[in-house]
């Protein structure tokens, strides 16, 4: 297989985020929430592997006719974003204002970030929170806390999308990548564990849920506080 093949092998992989996105809009559609979610955790997955794959076969070189990142970008937003903000609406578990508040803040500051030059740092980590609204939302369907918890979270979280907080990516920021690697994994597996029991109250999945999601939106902001040895 020559690399050109394999650069747009890779590409055609990305732009299956686009038909994943479709079938969860689908199973939103319906009311069928876990179904929703199982298709963002998929992905989700493929959303971690095309990356690494992509800078694996070169594909700005190999097949620079399609622009992985815009391809990304425009799958992003539909499956970290659009879907999950329209979930939390529907769903009904911030009612009246709060939940006009709440899409209205994740969407338009999630626009803004996804445009934004300097996004990226450094590390290859994130400076603010890097709009993954899929994984906060499925968190909140798990947990189910008050609604003004919710809107409290949502609001922290997309007001340091302005701010020069450290997130890490679990697969490019190399301090503590195993670790964050590890940890991002366990993430996935307990979020398929709630959505295949559809977030049965009693399931254990829920303080799994909890516990990776506290590691990766603390671990980039502790990472700026305990700064490396030379």
């Amino acid at each position: 297989m020559t690399d050109r093949l394999k650069a747009l092998l890779v590409h055609l992989l990305t732009a299956t985020g686009a038909v994943l996105a479709m079938l969860a809009m689908l199973a939103a559609a319906d009311g069928k929430w876990h179904v929703m979610f199982l298709w963002l955790v998929v992905a989700l997955i493929v959303d971690g592997v095309d990356g690494p794959l992509a800078r694996r076969y070169h594909v700005k070189h190999n097949w620079p006719t399609y622009d992985g990142v815009l391809l990304d970008l425009i799958i992003d937003y539909l499956t970290y974003v659009f879907i999950p903000a329209f979930a939390l609406f529907q769903q009904g578990l911030l009612p009246g204002w709060t939940g006009w508040c709440a899409i209205i803040v994740i969407t338009y500051a999630s626009a803004l970030y996804f445009v934004d030059t300097r996004m990226k740092t450094k590390d290859n980590s994130f400076a603010g929170f890097p709009a993954c609204w899929n994984m906060v939302v499925l968190v909140l369907f798990a947990l189910n806390p008050n609604f003004y918890v919710m809107l409290a979270i949502i609001l922290v979280l997309a007001g340091t999308m302005f701010t020069n907080l450290k997130f890490i990516h679990p697969v490019r920021t190399e301090r503590w990548r195993p670790l964050s690697l590890t940890v991002a994994l366990a993430w996935i597996a307990f979020a398929w564990w709630a959505a295949s029991v559809d977030f049965h109250p009693e399931s254990w999945a829920k303080w799994g849920l909890v516990a990776t999601s506290l590691y990766l939106v603390l671990a980039g902001i502790v990472q700026e506080l305990l700064p490396e040895r030379a």
